[in-house]
This record gives C-alpha cells, structure tokens and sequence, in this order.
C-alpha cells in the first residue's frame, strides 16, 4: 500500500499506510472504543466531518454488509485504524472494507500507532486533523494552521439531514402508532426499531416547522441523534420547543435530548474528548438500574443550567457525572444521551422505546 500521513493541528505525525479512496480529508479526530460495528459507525450522521479513529487494532475482519448501514452512506470524514485486515471473512458479507471506502469515497489510513493517538486526544482534547495520501505532513500542518473554519463552526445537521419527508415501518392500516420524527441524523436502527413495535414513521428534514409535523395529527415525535454543536441548531430548538407544548408524548435521543434540554431552557458545552463506544456504564437515578451504553456524541447539558422545577435528570454516566437522561415533570417528555438502538450492541437499554410507546398508549386512553 502506498504511503500515507496523519497530522494533528497540534503538529503532532502519524506515518502509515494508505487504504480506502485516495486523497486528502479534514476533520476533527475523534476515537471509538467498540470492538465490532465499525461499518455501523461508518455510515452514522453523527459522525459527520470527523476524522474517526476505532481504538481495536484489528479493523475489517468481517467485511461489510448492506444489513448493517445505517445511512445512506458513508458519513465518516475518514477512518484510521491499527491494522487493516488481510482477509474478511462473514457468511453475511458482500465485500471488503477497503473497497466500500474506495466506492465511497472516503480516505483511510492504517499502520498508526492508534493507542498513543488516543492518548494524544484524551490529554489534549479532540482537535483538527488531516489525512492525505497525496500531500506532505507540512502541507497539510500549514493548511490545518491557517483555516479559519473549524468543525464547531459548521451545521452538520443541515448536511445530514433528509431532503424530504419519507415514512418507514408498518402501513398505516397495520401500523398501532403514527410518530413524526425530526430527523437531524437518524439512523436507520431507530425506525427499525420503532418498527418492531408497531410503529409507523414520518421522517421530516430537520428543518420542518413545527406546525408542519403536528397537522399530520401524529400520536408522538421523536427527536433524532445527530452531528455538531446543538448551539448552532435554534431552529430546531424552537421546533422542539412547540412540540413540547403539543401535549404529545415526545422522545429524544443523543442530540435530540440536548435539543429537548435547550428547548426547556438549558445549556450545553462541549467534551474534551466525546463519548463513542459500546462500553459507557450509565445509572437510571429512578432505579437504581445500571447499563452498559454504546455512545456517539461531543456535547453534554449542564445539569445546573436546566429549571429544577419542570425538568428531571434521570440518568448519570459512571465515568464522568454526565446528563445521560432527562423527564419532564408534568409532561410525558423524556430523553436519553446514549443509544438503546445500538447496532450490534449493547442491548441492555432498549426498553426505553417500549416506554415510549407506553406513554403513547397512556395518551390515547
């Protein structure tokens, strides 16, 4: 494979190897800790203009799969791993990693030492990065240095978003509830699992007013994951805020329960180095009950920022202290950080969705 660069806008060098389309890419580094699912990860909205680093050191094992996108493509920025395997091998499989980047378009880089990137990030926070397999480590360092845009800049929502409304799931003859969904990022297990309890979707751009979702009378909204700063998103936090007040059950999830905090009157800040993995152990402060979560997101809610007297944080993350849940207290809203889709897993928090579905039953009578 021909040779291949990594640099940080800190100036830090990665040598290595090139894999997947060729060229040069820019975005912010961010590392996930799962062992499997990096297809999954991939073709996640929310991953949008980011550099994704997968810490596992073997990576493309089992090819890939048209099963498991959850999009309508790769949305990575570009991947980096340790090792890129020599052979896949998967009865489901219908080709190889390197060929489903190269169809895609997307720039890869293998051959790093992906244990000290990962400390570098960690230690110094998430930052700008590029990789090329056609420029030089200076090349790209002097660009990295001298741009005046960076990734918290940038409305990825509006990237990733549909263009137009579309439904999923059961026909509406079959279907036993009707939910709007605002889509700032969805990703495809969601309306699958949705779906598997009977409901029927309605996706609408991120964009969509309000009134627009509401007169198609549906029984609940959901609020979707997505990419970026929820600080650049006031329309869909004023959207949100209207559904709120529909007096509809409404779930959120990752991004779509920063929206909800922000529509309730909350802040949010930015992580120093995110959660994305499958290993983040999350407590219910309603139970007692701990899960482990599989995680994609840079932002967080201020806890104090939230009005103690209408909302509720349910959940905490075990590593950090983090806001992983919020309920509003009179009205059938809640949300959660993490993904109870999670596609291949953990499974422990898929029960949320059968709450949502429970609060709609409830609302119907």
């Amino acid at each position: 494979m021909a040779e291949a660069v990594l640099v940080l806008s800190d100036g830090s060098v990665f040598k290595g190897q090139h894999f997947g389309a060729a060229g040069t890419t820019f975005g912010e580094v961010v590392f996930n800790t799962g062992m499997t699912g990096y297809q999954e990860a991939l073709t996640d909205p929310s991953y949008a203009g980011q550099l994704l680093t997968m810490t596992y050191p073997l990576i493309g094992n089992y090819g890939v799969a048209d099963v498991d996108i959850e999009s309508n493509g790769v949305q990575v920025a570009g991947f980096v791993v340790r090792t890129l395997a020599d052979v896949a091998s998967n009865w489901r499989m219908q080709g190889t990693l390197h060929d489903y980047l190269v169809k895609s378009g997307t720039v890869g880089i293998q051959g790093i030492d992906t244990r000290q990137l990962t400390r570098v990030i960690r230690a110094g926070g998430v930052m700008m990065g590029a990789i090329s397999s056609t420029e030089t480590a200076g090349e790209l360092l002097e660009k990295l240095q001298s741009s005046t845009s960076g990734y918290d800049q940038i409305d990825w929502v509006s990237r990733v978003t549909t263009k137009q409304p579309y439904t999923w799931g059961p026909s509406e003859a079959d279907a036993r509830f009707h939910v709007a969904v605002l889509d700032c990022g969805i990703k495809f297990n969601i309306l699958r699992s949705l779906a598997s309890r009977g409901v029927r979707t309605t996706v609408f751009p991120a964009s969509t007013p309000a009134s627009e979702m509401i007169a198609t009378n549906p029984d609940g909204y959901f609020l979707s994951p997505g990419p970026g700063d929820p600080a650049l998103l006031g329309y869909a936090i004023t959207t949100v805020t209207a559904l709120i007040n529909a007096g509809k059950p409404v779930m959120g999830i990752c991004l779509g329960n920063q929206l909800l905090g922000c529509a309730l009157g909350g802040h949010t800040y930015k992580l120093p180095f995110g959660h994305r993995g499958a290993n983040h152990p999350v407590k219910d402060l309603l139970t007692g009950k701990v899960v482990i979560t599989s995680q994609n997101h840079g932002y967080a809610l201020d806890p104090d920022s939230l009005p103690a007297d209408d909302v509720e944080v349910t959940q905490i993350n075990l590593n950090d202290g983090t806001v992983e849940g919020l309920r509003h207290r009179h009205l059938p809203v809640f949300s959660i950080q993490y993904h109870p889709e999670a596609s291949p897993g953990p499974h422990d928090s898929n029960q949320y969705f059968d709450q949502f579905v429970s609060s709609m039953e409830a609302a119907k009578g």
